[in-house]
């Protein structure tokens, strides 16, 4: 599978050194609006081909799969150009900068019968399989609650901080703790409680979110662009919890159970190497591709259009509009 790089930037280059780590993909092609920096990149991670432009390189009948790798405000736009140039699309987390974005997407692709998926890596990983072994076996009882953060110290990131691009917490940070609770709670949900610290340019520099589930279950999350958190989440039964080191990328899931008025581990599992992460998304697209499929079964298109909605309704609630909106 030939993949073509839609953006040089630095989740590209990530994607780049994952690729060329796997068996059976292909680092192909990388388009820049600069094709000096194209030139650069491809240099750098050993891609065939270097574009100066995106259209150049929808253009090349050799591109199987486009992984799209520019800001949230311009997901959209590529990847109908994408997809009306015949190419699968990966599209990076979040998906769209809104839910009417996202749903133009993906009818996109249903009517050209090709694959777009996003690429949320958790959603993919080992990880999340065993979590919801764990927690399928009984360990931990039935799960009440579920707890999570996430925060970098990013706000010197331009991108990030940019209105027009759709920066801010939510997208980039907010959007991974949402899957984790998502992952575990469903979707069912009555009420969303949400609030945001603004950075000087308006957009979110951290957030505070609670879900309240149907069932009467809970979620609460916290992500900042302002600081290094501890990434932990969270996840509690009535007869023991479960820690996760590092929602964003698991590296360790800790089974606690009670022993009288303490918490003793019943069981430590580390999660298996990996190259970077990003493989296990680029294999499940391959493998939906080679079944004719146009969604992942990892992540389907009604669930990035769940999570989108949640999206919305956070930053309804943070009384953000986008410029291009």
């Amino acid at each position: 599978m030939k993949v073509g790089l839609l953006g040089a930037g630095g989740i590209a280059g990530v994607m780049a050194r994952t690729i060329a780590g796997m068996e059976d993909v292909e680092n192909y092609a990388v388009a820049s609006r600069d094709l000096r920096k194209a030139e650069a990149f491809a240099a750098k991670f050993g891609v065939q081909k270097a574009y100066g432009s995106y259209e150049e390189m929808l253009s090349d009948p050799q591109v199987d799969l486009v992984y799209i790798a520019v800001p949230h405000s311009h997901h959209h736009q590529w990847t109908l150009a994408a997809l009306n140039a015949g190419k699968h699309v990966l599209c990076e987390k979040a998906f769209a900068a809104n839910t009417k974005q996202a749903e133009e997407m993906l009818a996109l692709a249903e009517e050209k019968k090709l694959l777009l998926t996003e690429a949320i890596w958790t959603r993919y990983m080992p990880s999340r399989k065993i979590i919801d072994e764990i927690i399928a076996s009984g360990k931990i009882g039935e799960v009440t609650t579920v707890a999570s953060n996430l925060g970098y110290k990013i706000d010197m990131n331009e991108r990030l901080m940019k209105p027009e691009l759709a920066g801010g917490c939510l997208l980039d940070l907010t959007v991974y703790t949402l899957n984790f609770s998502s992952m575990i709670l469903g979707d069912d949900i009555q009420r969303i409680e949400a609030s945001m610290v603004p950075t000087q340019t308006g957009v979110d520099g951290q957030d505070t979110v609670m879900l309240e589930y149907s069932n009467g279950k809970m979620a609460s999350m916290f992500t900042t662009m302002f600081a290094l958190t501890d990434r932990r989440g969270l996840i509690c039964g009535d007869k023991g919890f479960i820690t996760v080191q590092n929602i964003n990328n698991p590296e360790k899931i800790t089974v606690y159970a009670p022993d009288r008025e303490r918490y003793s581990v019943l069981e430590e599992i580390v999660v298996p190497k990996q190259i970077t992460g990003y493989e296990y998304e680029v294999l499940s697209c391959k493998k939906a591709i080679e079944e004719g499929k146009i969604e992942c079964e990892e992540m389907p298109h009604a669930e990035t259009l769940t999570i989108m909605r949640q999206m919305d309704a956070i930053r309804k609630q943070f009384g953000i509009v986008y410029p291009f909106e």
